[in-house]
C-alpha cells in the first residue's frame, strides 16, 4: 500500500488509477499493490502535494507527483520531501511529457511552458489529439488504450533525458528504487531517514549537484512503475 500526491486534478489521478486497475491485483507482475491518491479539487501547490500526501500517509510510504510550470517553491517541496521521506517525482515542465514519452523521445529547454509538449502529445496518437482543449486533460477510455504496452518506450525516452542533461553527470544508473518486495513482505522496511535535499532530488538519478530547476527536460516518473514492478526498466 502507498499513497501518491498529486498536483493536478484530472491528468495524473486518471494515470494512477490506470496503473492500479491494470497491475495492482499483481497478475500481470506478481506483485500485488494498493495505490490511494491525495488529491484536491482545482489542483494542489508542489509544497501542498508534500503536506497532504504525507499526512495521509503517516508511516506508509508515499510519493509526491508534481511539476515545474511556472511554481515558485519547488526548492521547498524537495526540501520538506526529503526532511519526510516522500519519494518525489517531479517532472520539468509538467507530468504530460511523461504521457508523450510513450510515443516518442523529447528533448530541448521548455523554461516551465508545455505548449510544444502539448503539440506533440495531439499529434502522436488519435486519442489525445483534443488533450489540453475545453480543459480535457483526462487518461481514460481511448488514452488508456493508447498507452497499454508503452511503459518500457517511456522509460527508454525517460532515461535519454537523464543522459541529455546539460549538468553533465546525470545517469539513470544513480537512481533509487524502492524494491517492491517492501510492499507485501512480512517484514517491512523503516522509512527513510531525513536526507540533506540535493541527496534526496538525487534519487531521480540526476547528480547531487544538478540544481531541480535545471533539469529541464525531464521526468522522474519512471520510477514510481520501476518501484512498483510494473516493469524492470
Amino acid at each position: 500500500m502507498l499513497y501518491v500526491g498529486c498536483e493536478g486534478e484530472s491528468t495524473e489521478p486518471d494515470y494512477l488509477k490506470y496503473l492500479q486497475n491494470r497491475f495492482g491485483n499483481g497478475e500481470a507482475t506478481g506483485q500485488p499493490f494498493l495505490i490511494h491518491t491525495v488529491k484536491k479539487k482545482n489542483g494542489l501547490k508542489p509544497e501542498e502535494v508534500v503536506e497532504a500526501v504525507k499526512a495521509r500517509a503517516a508511516e506508509d510510504e508515499a510519493w509526491a507527483l508534481f511539476d515545474r510550470d511556472q511554481h515558485t517553491k519547488i526548492p521547498q517541496a524537495v526540501a520538506e520531501a526529503a526532511a519526510t521521506g516522500v519519494e518525489v517525482c517531479f517532472s520539468h515542465p509538467s507530468f504530460d511529457l511523461w504521457l508523450l514519452l510513450h510515443f516518442q523521445p523529447f528533448g530541448g529547454a521548455q523554461s516551465g511552458s508545455s505548449e510544444l509538449v502539448h503539440d506533440k502529445l495531439r499529434a502522436a496518437h488519435p486519442a489525445f489529439k483534443n488533450f489540453d482543449k475545453r480543459n480535457d486533460k483526462s487518461v481514460k477510455g481511448q488514452r488508456e488504450e493508447a498507452l497499454e504496452d508503452k511503459a518500457d518506450k517511456a522509460i527508454t525516452h525517460a532515461k535519454m533525458l537523464l543522459a541529455q542533461c546539460e549538468y553533465g553527470a546525470c545517469k539513470a544508473t544513480q537512481a533509487k528504487i524502492v524494491p517492491p518486495r517492501q510492499r507485501y513482505d512480512d517484514e517491512v522496511a523503516a522509512p527513510p531517514s531525513p536526507k540533506p535535499p540535493e541527496r534526496w532530488a538525487a534519487r531521480s538519478g540526476h547528480a547531487p549537484g544538478c540544481p531541480v530547476l535545471d533539469r529541464d527536460p525531464s521526468t522522474d516518473v519512471w520510477r514510481l512503475l520501476v518501484s512498483l514492478g510494473i516493469t524492470e526498466g
